[in-house]
């Protein structure tokens, strides 16, 4: 016999068991579906090795999984015959968790009002939801190729050590053995009940593509003294397995033939969330490249969305056998919280990643699931039905700052984008307003979709530059998730009608400016002439240009970039991506009409008002001043005086 190996386990994996052991109790059936998944996905990664060494199957091609349940030890074990682990790496795959994102996941999972397994799963930490169950779990395993004595043993009580050692087993594949917490051996949650077990697998995992077998039953009558049957008797357990589970690959059936539960089923087996999708839709596309797609949209954002180098992606088939997870070259990146399942038949069975960046096919499958995927969402988008409009309303809160990417990345359905965004306005606070309700809605005589960027709603309704849009009765769409600003920069025009920023370039309302106001302004211009050179040569250093504004009604200045040139919020936001940022130099443009600007002419202070003036509007703007404390002390100067 070997030695037995002590370790302990990685600190977060140890604080995460800690937390499954005494809070997720409201859902303790979700370890059958997260063993049975993990089972499935070691036979499917053993399938695919087998393509190229067929040796792996080591004579036992009949994948499958089983599981056994044992009345009396209080035990239900999962095995599979897939590609097993050696000592190595169960160490590291059930000592560790490697994937990005798990201390967000603890602190999800921390909160008092999150005590169920909503969120198991969601960062690759389902095997430890057997610890809800179990006060000892044991695993034993052998690598499909290895000798029959490099198996390995596994065991622990999910308190922070676990034990290895060497083990002689004769066939390939895992057997995970639960020892049963006395709360679920018996009473109303007691997983030792066959009826039990089978009743999770066929609400969890029927539509995994393996065969999950049990031990069969038979009734067993009681005999009388002659022999005969009595009526009487009781349910045993034979030698002999059956299938508890249909077996079929859910997207290899007719949609027609899936019922809504079973596709909402096997989503949650997929993707191991307890929420049913958004919405799904289930094709097979016909073309130079054949395939069959089955797409679903999650009802909630996962907690790494925005994480862009988190892997992720569809799970890939070639001809119903299992390649790869994650496969992110079928989908575009905006698209990246679509789940779901390709097959195909007009890819290499060893098609790798590499092989598939490069792959006309594989962009022609990515082009089609875009497609597919935005086909779906304006289904919901368009939809008169007050659920679909529902559902449309929970996805963008949920994913439409992510689908705004595609502004950029998707040139090709650009404007197919453009018409699911939405957006707050100057008249409604609400994400109601898409690109095409407000041209339904533009005065007559005006020429442009406006638009303003800004840090949050309340910067943006309050920007110096709506003064003029406000007092005319222009509506302006207020755009305030941090993308925008550089969404923006492609989606130049919608419909035919261009798309202005107002504080990039002049004012221009043309047809809205009457001719009495564009003569007050040529007269402001040609009167503070000498006020606007004094401010040109003060703040040459922060401003490109000083020039009297059409635009402003109440505030006293504000800050405008050229067309073409970055905002601050632009410059700002590549700044915290430690992106170079080239230094340019706002428009100040001042309101003749504010008491602040007349006072500047005869001021004594000139060069500390000029200064105080820019901040301020900077500030308006949402902009961070370079030297707060040089502003303050201005200000106090001014109001001592």
């Amino acid at each position: 016999m070997s030695d037995i190996n002590q370790h302990q386990f990685e600190a977060e994996v140890a604080q995460l068991l800690h937390l499954v052991t005494h809070s997720l109790y409201s859902n303790a059936d979700i370890f059958v579906r997260e063993l049975v998944s993990n089972a499935s996905d070691a036979c499917d990664k053993l399938r695919f090795l087998a393509t190229s060494d067929d040796s792996l199957y080591e004579n036992d091609g009949e994948l499958a999984i089983k599981i056994d349940i044992d009345k009396n030890a209080k035990t239900i074990s999962f095995s599979d015959n897939g590609i097993g682990m050696t000592e190595e790496e169960a160490i590291a795959n059930l000592g560790t968790i490697a994937k990005s994102g798990t201390k967000a996941f603890l602190e999800r999972l921390s909160d008092n009002d999150k005590k169920d397994g909503n969120l198991i799963g969601q960062f690759g930490v389902g095997f430890y939801s057997g610890f809800i169950v179990a006060d000892q779990i044991v695993v034993e395993s052998r690598k499909a190729g290895e000798a029959h004595d490099a198996g390995v043993r596994w065991v622990s009580d999910g308190t922070g050590r676990f034990t290895t050692e060497t083990i002689t087993k004769p066939n390939k594949g895992t057997t995970i053995t639960l020892h049963l917490k006395d709360d679920y051996s018996a009473g109303e949650q007691d997983y030792t009940n066959e009826y039990t077990i089978k009743s999770l697998v066929n609400k969890y995992s029927d539509h995994i593509s393996l065969p999950i077998q049990m031990r069969k039953q038979v009734w067993q009558d009681e005999l009388d003294d002659a022999g005969e049957p009595t009526g009487k008797g009781e349910y045993v357990l034979t030698d002999e397995y059956e299938t508890i589970n249909k077996a079929t690959a859910l997207w290899t059936r007719t949609p027609s033939e899936v019922s809504n539960e079973e596709y909402a089923d096997f989503y949650k087996n997929l993707t191991h969330d307890f929420d049913a999708p958004l919405t799904w839709s289930h094709n097979r596309v016909e073309g130079r490249v054949q395939y069959t797609q089955l797409l679903y949209i999650p009802k909630k954002a996962p907690m790494d969305l925005y994480a862009r180098e988190q892997q992720r992606g569809l799970k890939l088939y070639v001809k119903r056998v299992f390649i790869m997870d994650d496969a992110e070259q079928l989908l575009p990146m905006y698209l990246r919280f679509v789940k779901g399942v390709i097959d195909t038949a007009d890819l290499p069975l060893n098609v790798s990643r590499e092989i598939l960046q490069e792959s006309r096919d594989t962009k022609s499958i990515r082009e089609g699931n875009a497609r597919r995927v935005l086909t779906m969402i304006a289904s919901l988008a368009n939809s008169e039905d007050a659920d679909k409009q529902a559902k449309f309303a929970d996805f963008y809160r949920e994913f439409g700052d992510v689908l705004k990417e595609g502004l950029g990345e998707d040139i090709s359905n650009q404007e197919r984008i453009a018409k699911l965004l939405r957006y707050a306005t100057s008249s409604d606070d609400a994400l109601n307003t898409g690109f095409a309700d407000y041209k339904a809605r533009m005065k007559e005589g005006q020429k442009a979709i406006y638009y303003l960027t800004a840090d949050n709603l309340a910067a943006a309704k309050n920007s110096p530059q709506l003064e003029l849009f406000n007092k005319k009765g222009i509506e302006v769409i207020l755009m305030t998730a941090r993308v925008d600003e550089w969404a923006m920069n492609f989606l130049t025009e919608f419909d035919g009608t261009p798309l202005q920023n107002i504080a990039k370039g002049a004012v221009d309302l043309g047809d809205l400016t009457d001719e009495a106001e564009k003569e007050e302004t040529r007269q402001a211009e040609e009167s503070l002439k000498p006020v606007v050179e004094k401010l040109q040569s003060v703040l040459a250093d922060r401003a490109k240009e000083v020039r009297v504004s059409s635009r402003l009604v109440d505030s006293p200045a504000c800050l405008v970039v050229g067309d073409g040139e970055l905002t601050p919020q632009m410059a700002q936001m590549l700044k915290a991506m430690g992106q170079p940022v080239p230094d340019v130099k706002p428009i100040l443009e001042i309101n003749p009409t504010h008491p602040l600007i007349e006072r500047l002419e005869a001021s004594s202070d000139f060069d500390d008002l000029a200064q105080v003036v820019f901040d301020q509007a900077l500030l308006a703007d949402g902009g961070q001043l370079d030297d707060p404390a040089g502003y303050l002390k201005r200000i106090n100067k001014l109001l001592l005086k």
